[in-house]
């Protein structure tokens, strides 16, 4: 009996060595399906990071492409820029030609050859047709409505825009604008008046009022403004009307008036905004040329001198007066004894979203 027992417990222990076994198994497979799933959830995640860092690249390469583009439209422009400044010397030379050829013609007829007159003639008519296109080109581009010579080829980068359709100069007027020193503004203040407008620096606003009414768009409406104490129309019965850019007329008139003026009495810079607000409708852009801050406001002055500190004031209850979101472009031409002026006007010009400048003696 004792013998029987020792054979049975051999295939007892081989049937739980056969259990471990396949529980075993069992237990690997469950590892390796558990492994698999946590694959497949985390593998989204490693997709998407190559995918936003390709759109981040994409991104910016249009971003640079986009910069490139800027820089080729502003090449453009001023290339444009060139070819129009290009073709009014071309016109001006051209017209110097017919002046040149109709003289040669008016000396052949008096020689009566007639050869030489019909070959003149013939040029004549190509140069005529020439001019009526190169004319007709400028109207296209609507750069000029006034012819501007100024001396030889310089070029300035001013910043000053012609935009919008209705567009007003400011031009201030005042004692102060005969000279940049005080000494020298007395001076030409006891003057005659042929002496007060033949002044280089009242010579050099005129200048830059020119050099602004020949950049006025042809299909817009303008407005010259001048003041001191008290504000003007440079075309005489306009006050509170725009005029037309195309009407030739309106503009001699208001550059005969302004040669006739002479720079007198103070500056009211609050009369001349008054002045902007009774213009229908509103302007679209200011240009204003002066040389410093008021020295006059509403009511008369009590004593001859203002200080520094008054002139802020003044100037302060001027621009309260102007309505808001036009911009004011500030032409500034400085006197001494007006530290803040720059800055000030700086400020308004900014505050506007306009420009400033000073500019040289020799611009434009």
């Amino acid at each position: 009996m004792a013998r029987n027992r020792r054979q049975i417990a051999p295939s007892n222990l081989s049937f739980l060595d056969i259990m471990s076994c396949g529980f075993g198994a069992a237990v690997l497979l469950f590892l390796i399906i558990k492994h698999n799933i946590d694959s497949d959830i985390s593998s989204p995640l490693n997709i998407t990071a190559p995918d936003l860092q390709s759109e981040i690249s994409l991104l910016e390469e249009e971003i640079h492409l986009g910069e490139k583009n800027l820089v080729a439209i502003k090449n453009t422009i001023e290339e444009i820029e060139q070819e129009i400044l290009i073709t009014q010397g071309l016109a001006q030379k051209i017209e110097k030609e017919i002046a040149a050829l109709s003289g040669r013609q008016k000396d052949l007829l008096v020689t009566r050859d007639d050869a030489k007159v019909d070959s003149l003639k013939s040029d004549l008519i190509k140069l005529e047709q020439q001019k009526k296109n190169l004319e007709k080109k400028l109207d296209e581009a609507g750069v000029a409505s006034r012819k501007f010579v100024g001396d030889g080829d310089r070029a300035y980068v001013s910043g000053l825009k012609m935009s919008g359709k209705y567009l007003l100069i400011l031009l201030d007027s005042s004692a102060s604008m005969l000279d940049k020193t005080i000494v020298n503004i007395i001076r030409r203040r006891n003057m005659s008046e042929d002496r007060k407008r033949n002044a280089p620096k009242w010579q050099h606003a005129i200048r830059i009022v020119e050099w602004l009414a020949a950049k006025f768009p042809l299909d817009s409406q303008f407005q010259i403004y001048h003041f001191n104490t008290d504000v003007e129309p440079l075309v005489t019965n306009s006050q509170g009307r725009w005029l037309y850019v195309k009407d030739k007329n309106k503009l001699d008139d208001a550059f005969t008036r302004l040669a006739q003026l002479a720079p007198t009495q103070g500056t009211n810079l609050e009369k001349a905004f008054m002045a902007v607000n009774r213009l229908n409708p509103k302007p679209d852009s200011i240009y204003l040329i002066t040389d410093g801050l008021p020295t006059q406001g509403a009511k008369p002055p009590r004593n001859t001198t203002i200080s520094s500190k008054d002139r802020m004031l003044l100037f302060d209850k001027a621009v309260k007066k102007l309505s808001d979101r036009i911009p004011v472009n500030i032409i500034l031409t400085p006197i001494e004894g007006d530290p803040n002026a720059a800055i000030t006007y700086w400020r308004l010009a900014r505050a506007t979203q306009g420009s400033f400048m000073s500019p040289a003696s020799d611009w434009p």
